[in-house]
C-alpha cells in the first residue's frame, strides 16, 4: 500500500465525524489563519490553491475577501472534501471554489484542474499533518507561477510561552496525529535556496504559531 493510500485511510479515520464539528472547536487554537488570508492579496482574476483544504473554512473566506480571484483546493480526505463541498454550496461559492482529491505532496495532484500555475498556493494547519511535508512544500513551490507566493501558518515550537504549556500542547496534538515541525523554518529557507524565492519568516503569538511567505522571483 502506497504511503498516499494510508494517508488518506488515516485521514478519513480520524475526520470522519471530527468534520462535524471541526469548524467550532477549531478556531480557538488555529490561530492565525486570517492572518494568512489578509496577506494573501492575490490579483485580480488570479488563481489561489489550498493544499490541504479540510472543510473549506479558508477557502470561503478568502473567496469572501477577494470576489474577483478563482480559488481551488486539494485534500486527500474524501470525508473532509465532502463537507467542504456542502459548506462551498450553502455559502453560494460553488462557482468560484473548486474542489478535488489528491496528495498534496505530489506536484501532479492538480492537473485535472487545467490551471498550469498558481498565484499563490498556501497551507494553513497542514503541514504539521502531512507526513512527508517536505514534499508537500516542494510540491507547491512546482505549482507557483513567476512572482508567485507560498504561504503557510502552522503550530510553532510555543518558544515564548510556558514550558508546561508547550508539553501539554504537543501531547495533545500528538493524539491526533499532528507534528509541530520544528525545522520548518529551515527547510523553508533551503526551499527559498533552490528556487531563487525569497522569505518572510515570522513567530507570532509569542511563538505558539509560525507564519511564512515564500515569493519567487
Amino acid at each position: 500500500m502506497s504511503e498516499a493510500v494510508e494517508t488518506a485511510r488515516l485521514m478519513d479515520a480520524v475526520y470522519r465525524y471530527q468534520r462535524h464539528f471541526y469548524d467550532f472547536t477549531r478556531k480557538y487554537y488555529l490561530l492565525g489563519r486570517d492572518h494568512l488570508i489578509r496577506e494573501l492579496q492575490p490579483p485580480e482574476n488570479g488563481h489561489v490553491l489550498e493544499l490541504g483544504c479540510g472543510t473549506g473554512r479558508n477557502l470561503i473566506a478568502a473567496a469572501k475577501r477577494y470576489p474577483g480571484v478563482r480559488f481551488y483546493g486539494l485534500d486527500i480526505s474524501s470525508h473532509m472534501l465532502d463537507t467542504a463541498s456542502r459548506n462551498i454550496a450553502k455559502a453560494g461559492l460553488s462557482e468560484r471554489i473548486t474542489l478535488i482529491q489528491g496528495d498534496a505532496a505530489n506536484p501532479a495532484a492538480t492537473e485535472p484542474l487545467d490551471v498550469p500555475e498558481f498565484d499563490c498556493v498556501f497551507y494553513s494547519y497542514t503541514l504539521s499533518m502531512i507526513p512527508i511535508w517536505r514534499e508537500a512544500l516542494a510540491a507547491g513551490a512546482e505549482r507557483l507561477k513567476k512572482n508567485g507566493r507560498i504561504h503557510v501558518v502552522d503550530f510553532g515550537q510555543q518558544a515564548g510561552l510556558p514550558g508546561w504549556f508547550a508539553k501539554l500542547l504537543f501531547s495533545w496534538l500528538k493524539s491526533f496525529h499532528v507534528t509541530p515541525r520544528a525545522d520548518l523554518q529551515s527547510e523553508l529557507r533551503q526551499l527559498a535556496d533552490k528556487t531563487e524565492a525569497e522569505l518572510d519568516f515570522r513567530h507570532l503569538y509569542r511563538g505558539y504559531a509560525d507564519y511564512a511567505e515564500l515569493r519567487k522571483l
